[in-house]
């Protein structure tokens, strides 16, 4: 077993002694020492106390040390970026935000982002060498391999620019890049379902889009595009949507299809966020059309429901906001044309994180890859090598 195994079983934050460890990884307690001593160079596992006696001289408890590094988690929105400071086990230490169009072009954002990151580590009094991961969520699609936005709609100038490589020469680290509903279904799962392995978030705002999570890992498919609904046809819909298709869910039941239906009855509505207030302040009209819209995210999903078989299916985005009659929508088709077996105990739910989730999956994401075995392997092996000596010419 290597020693990053035997780190793998403390990372839940739960102390154990050697002998529990030894137990658990079914080693020789003399080899789990080693092992321990070995991430104690390291300060990832950091001594916590003793175990209560049995007689003799109480066992000594070992747990992860998560001040011993750093992580940067970055939420691009379409209208705003936020970077947000974390240790090892997710626990935000520092934050910044700016409200920064993500059209004014990726060295504009990203160069914020650097300097926000740079600035909230000097503020800690750490150095940037204990930052060792960087994971950031964008508003549209990311081919997973490279981490690059491929034709993302509201990001001009953003397809296939190196978003990982640029942030890697300023920062120093690796740069996890996924795209936002992803981060967002990671960070709400974490956060407020962590004991659920089959999970779906839905951000309903200006796109719709959904984050699955299959057997606790996050499904991104071959290419990244997995949980596209915004551009799944709704049956009967022939409405235009801006990929060039007709009947798009997106084009039916985002909040500017939302706010153009409102218009259609007469009522002022330019964004989405004014269908928000709409719905807050009791419009009859509103409540219609956001119940309408969510009946037609709810045709989608009962296939997903079928095809997928979440136990949970959490509705967030700027649209959650108007939760109650979206959720009666989606709630009313989905337990309608889902199978019964599919829905016996499925829940819909609003979004706990509320406007977190984003940045809150960004730090996983960069946790995730900095813990990892493989990560964690190199440094150990790099620890080990002998330093080379300096040669005086």
């Amino acid at each position: 077993m290597r020693t990053s195994e035997i780190f793998d079983l403390l990372r839940d934050g739960r102390a154990r002694t050697r002998s529990e460890l030894a137990r658990e990884s079914g080693l020789a307690r003399s080899s789990v020492a080693l092992h321990i001593d070995t991430l104690m160079s390291l300060g990832y596992v950091a001594p916590v106390g003793d175990a209560a006696s049995t007689g003799g001289r109480p066992a000594s408890l070992f747990a992860l040390n998560p001040s011993a590094r750093l992580v940067v988690g970055v939420d691009v929105g379409a209208t705003h970026v936020i970077v947000e400071l974390a240790d090892l086990s997710g626990v935000g230490i520092a934050a910044a935000r700016a409200e920064l169009e993500v059209s004014e072009g990726p060295e504009a954002v990203l160069g914020w982002v650097a300097e926000a990151a740079l600035a909230l580590v000097a503020e800690q009094g750490r150095a940037l060498d204990d930052v060792v991961a960087v994971g950031i969520g964008l508003p549209g699609p990311v081919e997973h391999a490279t981490g690059r936005p491929i034709s993302p709609p509201i990001m001009p100038g953003w397809h296939r620019f190196d978003v990982a490589g640029w942030l890697r020469e300023r920062l120093g680290c690796p740069v996890l890049v996924d795209n936002d509903v992803n981060i967002m279904a990671l960070g709400e799962q974490r956060t407020a379902w962590p004991e659920t392995d089959d999970f779906l978030l839905v951000k309903v705002a200006t796109g719709i889009g959904a984050g699955i999570i299959s057997g606790g890992r996050l499904q991104r498919g071959a290419r990244g595009t997995a949980g596209d609904l915004g551009h799944v046809r709704v049956p009967g819909s022939t409405a235009p949507c801006r990929c060039g298709n007709q009947g798009c869910l997106e084009a039916v039941a985002a909040g500017p299809a939302i706010a153009a239906r409102l218009r259609e009855l007469g009522v002022d509505a330019s964004s989405t966020g004014e269908v928000v207030e709409l719905a807050a302040q009791g419009s009859i009209e509103a409540a219609q059309v956001l119940r309408d819209a969510g009946r037609a995210i709810g045709e989608v999903l009962a296939m997903v429901v079928n095809l997928v078989n979440p136990s949970v299916i959490v509705v967030g985005g700027r649209l959650a906001g108007a939760a109650n009659e979206l959720h009666a929508g989606i709630s009313e088709v989905v337990y309608r044309r889902s199978l019964p077996l599919a829905t016996e105990h499925l829940q819909i739910a609003a979004s706990a994180t509320k406007g977190d989730a984003g940045v809150r999956g960004a730090v996983v994401l960069a946790i995730e890859h900095a813990l990892s075995p493989d990560v964690l392997d190199a440094e150990l092996i790099a620890l080990s090598r002998p330093a080379q000596p300096v040669v005086m010419r």
